[in-house]
């Protein structure tokens, strides 16, 4: 006989879990009982909500689902935004909470709530589980449909006197899965696919527009092909960054409202768009009727739901990115040659090339995220909170590959990134991960400085520190006519909380000591804090303001 905690940890073992990021309560005190001779390392973090960021930085870094564990109530319901960040972005996540005895359920007891039904707009499935005997296969089911199709979180509720049950366990887990209403189409109809391949040959103008879902499928290697032979530029959303070589010849780098010259011109020009695991998000589009006007639009996806939903498709491929583009490659036989489109985007990418802010002898934000990545370069995997200090590290750090590069994008989580970066590090130990934050985001999880001490977790943290809201502010310099309206923050020592907690790390005021700061960060064997006070009043440029069109871009500071 076995327990149902007991089965639900051997569950984890057999679905390949080594990591759990979690937080104890008294509905999981079972859970955590087994977890103390269990080979399962856990990551005791400070905060609810740092277990399920974290797991969800595990996820992006390691392509495999990240795990979260949380006590029933508050402890769940702590882990409501680091879900709806992981649904937003399609991150694979199976987040478990512990939940009041089925005997208790509906009768507002001590530290209950209904968990599943507060998930499930932004889960794929939410599990109540009522009997230990049916855990196990619910356990997989829950990994497979996390890891299938438009990947996404799930969650499984466990009441407490599920988890102590003690049943036979007999139930074999299945080795194939069948979910009524759940088959993922993967492989693209035969019959467009070789219309795509009649229009990319036709097309005159062609851009490919690549999403996140390239990476997800594992498909850059099949995108870069596809460049390659048929001359085709590649533009990237914020969630694609490293799905091409930023350095590529092909590659007009990042679209959209904070994107390059070369990328929205293209976009704007094309007479073909290929749309690859993207979602025409507003960010990414401006003004819909004046994104990509004058092009036929082919576009492939895993999830049937997004194509057409903000913009009508000239063709649509329902499909795994990479399968579907392995395809499509096999059936370009010849190679396209260069031409007049090629001339006049090697004259816009020059036009793009971005100038690092004003060279007025101030710390500038743009020179500490280019000199980190001149640096670290292929070595490092780079994290961020959400706000300029995002986009500036989009902007100036040179990604090269895949999963390099880890941030809330659909939602624009503050708080995510040192979280984040803690799970980036547990599933990645031998690369170097460092967390751009700002010094708004930092605070929202600071407390779990504690947390990387305690499991010494090398995470490096970069503060572009210009003690304001910087985003919010730059919208109130720009269109509010410079009324900043409680977005200046006060000044804060974080040296010396980093100290407190045992991190050390370095105050940073010049341009000249950037270099020798980042390297002594770097060379550190363990967590380490760096505090940039840098411009106060920089801004995020090229920048297109709300309900342009995404050519109609602010293109420098005017200040």
């Amino acid at each position: 006989m076995k327990s149902g905690a007991k089965i639900l940890i051997e569950s984890l073992l057999h679905e390949g879990v080594d990591t759990i990021f979690g937080y104890p309560g008294g509905t999981v005190l079972p859970i955590y009982d087994e977890l103390y001779d269990s080979p399962l390392r856990h990551i005791l973090v400070r905060h609810e909500q740092a277990a399920v960021h974290a797991a969800d930085g595990y996820a992006r870094a390691s392509g495999r689902v990240g795990v979260c564990l949380a006590t029933s109530g508050p402890g769940a319901c702590n882990l409501v935004t680091g879900i709806a960040t992981a649904y937003m972005d399609s991150v694979p996540l199976v987040a478990i909470t512990g939940q009041v005895p089925t005997t208790l359920l509906g009768n507002d007891a001590f530290q209950e709530s209904d968990i599943t039904g507060i998930t499930l707009p932004i889960t794929k499935h939410s599990y109540l589980v009522n009997k230990a005997s049916e855990l196990r296969s619910i356990v997989h089911e829950a990994f497979y449909i996390a890891g299938t199709g438009r990947m996404g979180p799930v969650l499984i509720d466990l009441p407490k006197d599920v988890q102590t049950d003690l049943v036979a366990d007999t139930e074999p887990v299945p080795d194939k899965i069948v979910i009524r209403g759940y088959q993922p189409t993967v492989q693209g109809h035969p019959k467009q696919i070789e219309r795509a391949v009649s229009m990319i040959t036709a097309a005159e103008r062609p851009v490919i527009y690549a999403g996140g879902g390239v990476i997800a499928s594992g498909g850059s290697a099949e995108l870069i092909r596809l460049a390659e032979t048929q001359m085709i530029p590649v533009t990237t959303t914020l969630m694609a960054l490293g799905a091409i070589p930023a350095h590529h010849p092909m590659n007009l780098g990042m679209l959209g409202m904070h994107g390059t010259q070369s990328a929205n011109y293209a976009v704007t020009e094309c007479d073909l768009l290929i749309a690859v695991g993207a979602r025409f998000d507003d960010r990414v589009t401006g003004r819909l009727e004046s994104f990509a006007p004058n092009a036929q639009i082919i576009h492939i996806d895993i999830d049937p739901a997004e194509i057409g939903k903000n913009k009508p498709v000239t063709l649509p491929i329902v499909g795994d990115v990479k399968q579907v583009l392995t395809e499509i490659n096999l059936k370009l036989t010849e190679n396209r040659v260069g031409g007049s489109w090629n001339d006049r985007l090697a004259v816009w990418k020059q036009q793009s090339i971005p100038s690092g802010g004003k060279d007025n002898g101030l710390l500038l934000p743009q020179f500490v995220v280019k000199t980190l990545s001149d640096i670290l370069g292929d070595e490092g995997v780079i994290v961020t909170e959400v706000g300029q200090n995002q986009m500036w590290a989009a902007q100036y750090y040179a990604f090269s590959r895949p999963r390099q590069w880890i941030t809330s994008g659909g939602l624009g989580t503050m708080g995510y990134g040192f979280p984040a970066a803690i799970g980036a590090s547990m599933a990645c130990p031998d690369k170097t991960v460092v967390d751009i934050a700002g010094d708004g985001s930092i605070q929202m999880n600071i407390q779990e400085l504690a947390t990387v001490v305690q499991f010494n977790i090398p995470v490096k943290i970069m503060i572009l520190n210009n003690q304001y809201l910087g985003m919010v502010r730059q919208w109130q310099e720009l269109f509010y006519d410079r009324r900043y309206s409680y977005t200046e923050m006060s000044a804060v020592d974080f040296v010396a909380i980093a100290k407190a907690y045992g991190v050390p790390g370095i105050c940073v005021t010049d341009p000249a000591d950037v270099k020798d700061a980042i390297q002594q960060s770097l060379d550190y064997d363990g967590p380490f804090l760096l505090d940039f006070r840098i411009e106060r009043e920089e801004n995020v440029m090229p920048m297109v303001p709300a309900g342009a069109a995404i050519n109609e871009m602010i293109l420098e500071d005017k200040r």
